[in-house]
């Protein structure tokens, strides 16, 4: 008898179900499944060692492949008695040869040492031992397609070092072993070490990835998961550089909300406005200076060091004010100094000596006035506001001090008084913190910036709060026209590692940013790079920059949104963006997004 054949109808009155085949035909060698054909194969050979990852080409074959990885546990007793009788054959062997004076086999030498190996990682508790059964099912149309498809697998399979059994007379228990039933109906099986399951786990990537990090999507071939730990890295900077509709914002703030999970702290400095959902989704705070009734204080006091533009940016690490003691240190000194900076920036010019010291008098009576001194104790007192320094100037008899005063009115009394004619009504305090600049006049656009970056900066540097943070700067090439944005990017760059903090730069404008010594410096301190679409006039730039083959080119230049490419010095991955469907109603921001919620006409 040449065929087996059975066959397993349906009752007619009952409708096909999508759960499963409405017939199945039993031959020796194939099935016959519903309208298709399939063959199992059994994996009976295995190299010697294993790459992360080594599953990912049977995964990403590219015609219908089921594979399925059975794994059970051995129980360390068991895995040590067998271990020892290995050891033991394999001793008596080697004597044997040895006595009859046979050359030594290198297999058994090999065997022997690996399993001598293992057994001392089992006595230290280093590793176990599993069971691990490894079930291929080739799917094809006809028989003739399936003979075809079946030697392409065998082929990988070769490639691989790996021996794949037909299952012949045993079709329908290999077909079964491959159906999400948790069923090893071949009981093929090889012992395992935990490197080597590890290893085999099937959605591992062989290219560049991590085993803990945030999950950014999967490989280009979609089998894939990308996965990266910036944390782990030389430093924890990233940039995001993309041509505008390329889903940069959008794997931002996937990234975010990701490292949220983790308890990542992140402070946003958006100034497009499109981190407001993702705020009050999780919870977060949002300031959105420039809109009625946002304003910030400059001379708040915090524990924190100084981030001010006036030092080295390494922050001030000097010891606490002594009770009573002269001003030469702690909180008060710092925010006098970052006022200076402060009202340099709204005059559009660093003051000259005799204004300059007038001012300082201003700030330091405005302090006293509302009784705070160098004494810790009076820090909890409500801080003076820039009114109280314009006050101050005022009533001083120098005459710098009144052209001081006058050149500060509009905005003490005018008309940008607006973000600072009273205390600071949003704390920039808590697990996710958005600062909005996008409805900041272009007057006062650069105030609002260091006064973000001020407070960004004063969180991530206090050693009292030290933890794992995230700083997110969207549009970047905004800042980076601002040259107190720019000297903030450029310093937490350098120095966010000493504080355990990551910068994220995302831009559109990838040619302004390299093309500037500040922005450079950006990019070069940035140990994860992740380019996205990319427009033709901007490519060429990119590729010097970042070495990029003609193939990266081409892929950057046809990618769809949200494929990019996820670099590490010389190490690259091609990804795609993977979002649960409550991600992505978070993350999608703008008339480009909610475009795609409308059906094709």
């Amino acid at each position: 008898m040449s065929k087996l054949f059975a066959r397993i109808p349906r009752p007619a009155a009952k409708p096909a179900t999508p759960f499963g085949p409405d017939s199945v035909e039993v031959h020796p060698r194939a099935l016959r499944v519903g309208e298709g054909w399939c063959r199992s194969f059994a994996v009976t050979g295995y190299p010697r060692e294993v790459g992360r990852g080594w599953l990912e080409p049977l995964c990403a074959h590219p015609g219908r492949l089921d594979v399925a990885v059975h794994i059970g546990p051995v129980p360390a007793a068991l895995a040590a008695e067998r271990l020892r009788r290995q050891l033991a054959r394999l001793e008596s062997g080697r004597r044997a040869d040895a006595a009859k004076g046979r050359l030594a086999d290198p297999d058994v030498e090999v065997a022997a040492e690996d399993a001598r190996e293992l057994a001392a990682g089992l006595a230290r508790g280093e590793q176990k031992l599993f069971r691990v059964g490894l079930v291929l099912t080739v799917h094809a149309a006809d028989e003739k397609a399936l003979d075809a498809e079946c030697a392409r697998v065998r082929a990988l399979c070769a490639s691989m070092l790996l021996d794949a059994r037909p299952a012949t007379w045993r079709s329908l228990q290999g077909w079964a072993s491959t159906l999400p039933l948790g069923v090893d109906a071949l009981g093929q099986r090889r012992a395992f070490d935990t490197d080597a399951l590890a290893a085999s786990f099937p959605f591992a990537s062989a290219e560049l990835s991590t085993t803990t990090g945030v999950l950014y999507g999967t490989t280009a071939s979609g089998t894939g998961l990308v996965s990266w730990d910036r944390f782990a890295q030389d430093n924890h900077n990233s940039v995001i550089l993309a041509r505008s509709g390329a889903g940069k914002s959008y794997l931002a703030k996937l990234e975010a909300l990701r490292s949220l999970y983790q308890g990542i702290e992140i402070a946003i400095v958006d100034p497009e406005d499109e981190y407001r959902r993702l705020a009050e989704t999780v919870g977060g705070a949002y300031v959105h200076l420039g809109a009625p009734g946002v304003r910030v204080n400059p001379f708040d006091l915090d524990a924190g060091p100084l981030t001010g533009t006036g030092d080295d940016g390494g922050g001030d690490d000097s010891p606490e004010d002594e009770p009573g003691g002269a001003l030469e240190s702690g909180p008060v000194v710092r925010r006098a100094l970052f006022v200076h900076t402060l009202v340099a920036v709204l005059l559009g010019e660093k003051p000259d000596p005799a204004t300059a010291a007038a001012l300082d008098r201003g700030i330091v009576s405005a302090y006293e006035s509302a009784g705070i001194t160098a004494d810790p104790r009076s820090h909890a007192r409500p801080a003076p506001l820039l009114a109280d320094l314009a006050a101050a100037l005022g009533a001083d008899g120098d005459p710098a001090a009144r052209a001081l005063a006058a050149r500060l009115a509009p905005y003490v009394a005018g008309t940008h008084r607006g973000l600072f004619d009273g205390p600071t009504t949003t704390q920039p305090h808590g697990h996710l913190v958005v600062f909005s600049l996008r409805d900041l006049p272009d007057e006062l656009k650069a105030a609002g910036t260091l006064l973000t970056l001020d407070a960004i900066w004063r969180r991530v540097s206090d050693p009292a709060k030290r933890k794992r943070r995230l700083v997110i700067v969207d549009e970047a090439w905004l800042l980076m026209a601002e040259r107190s944005g720019a000297e903030f990017l450029f310093r937490m760059a350098k120095s966010a590692r000493k504080h355990w903090a990551g910068l994220t730069v995302v831009t559109q404008d990838a040619a302004d940013l390299l093309g500037s010594p500040l922005g450079q410096a950006v990019v070069a301190n940035a140990a994860t790079q992740i380019l996205l679409r990319q427009a033709p006039q901007t490519i060429d730039t990119l590729a010097e920059a970042f070495g990029l083959s003609a193939g990266e080119r081409a892929y950057l230049l046809g990618a769809s949104r949200g494929q990019g490419l996820l670099a590490a010095g010389v190490d690259r991955v091609a990804f795609s963006a993977l979002a649960s469907p409550a991600e992505d109603a978070i993350c999608r921001t703008g008339i480009s997004d909610a475009l795609d919620d409308i059906p094709d006409l």
